[in-house]
């Protein structure tokens, strides 16, 4: 692993939070400040923070602290999601909570994988 980018969470927590930026813009104009937002800020740290827990890979319990921190931002973007879906039925957000779902196990296990066999 030379990088960050070598990581399949980091891949598509950058491609899902390209796509959450998009559905967001489908929002009505009063929510693109809100709850438009709110959602593109939250998909946006799954990403970084599993960057800044690379980055600090050497220390094991850091690297293990942000990408919490990830999996905690993406709960909050899968709660953002389910509003949405309940607010705005025709804003197209079923096959995002369904992605979110599968990357939210993905990093649980790399969570578990660096715990138990990362060397620092």
């Amino acid at each position: 692993m030379k990088s960050y980018k070598d990581l399949d969470i980091y891949n598509l927590a950058f491609d899902y939070a390209i796509e959450v930026h998009k559905m967001s813009l489908l929002l009505p104009k009063f929510e693109l400040y809100e709850m438009g937002s709110q959602v593109r800020r939250s998909s946006k740290s799954v990403k970084d923070n599993i960057v800044e827990g690379y980055g600090r890979r050497k220390y094991k319990q850091d690297f293990v602290k942000f990408l919490i921190y990830s999996h905690a931002s993406l709960l909050e973007c899968l709660s953002q999601l389910q509003m949405i879906q309940n607010i705005y039925v025709d804003v197209p957000v079923n096959d995002l909570i369904d992605k979110y779902d599968l990357l939210g196990g993905k990093i649980y296990s790399f969570i578990s994988y660096v715990e138990n066999n990362w060397k620092t």
